[in-house]
């Protein structure tokens, strides 16, 4: 008989199962979260840089990278964004508080810049 009929040890690796490694961690925190499958979610990549210098033909490939490559930063990282619980309403204004221009300037009060706001007129002598 060719082959194992036991599971094959690679398969059950203790890396992959939950809540263990790095998988479990990212179970455990998106259940905490309160994330549900089937939510509209986004992974995205950060801590990267794309080469946007255009090298010529006869660039040094040791140093400098071709137009357009992408290199990952050692300290790169992952963002994870749940579009389905994303807040799309807009601030509204709070209608008690006044705009500073929109206010009356009463007499005796201060200007920004510290005069009075109602001035005498210079007389001339």
């Amino acid at each position: 008989m060719n082959g194992k009929l036991e599971p094959d040890e690679r398969v059950l690796d203790n890396s992959c199962q939950y809540p263990g490694g790095m998988l479990g961690q990212l179970a455990l925190a998106l259940e905490k979260l309160g994330w549900e499958y089937g939510d509209d979610v986004v992974v995205e990549i950060g801590g990267t840089a794309v080469s946007g210098i255009d090298q010529g033909e006869e660039y040094n490939k040791r140093w400098a990278t071709p137009l357009g490559v992408r290199k990952y930063n050692k300290d790169a990282f992952i963002v994870i964004s749940n579009n389905s619980r994303r807040d799309l309403t807009k601030s509204q204004p709070n209608p008690d508080l006044i705009a500073h221009h929109a206010k009356e300037i009463r007499q005796g009060d201060q200007d920004d810049n510290g005069s009075n706001s109602v001035e005498e007129p210079e007389v001339p002598a």
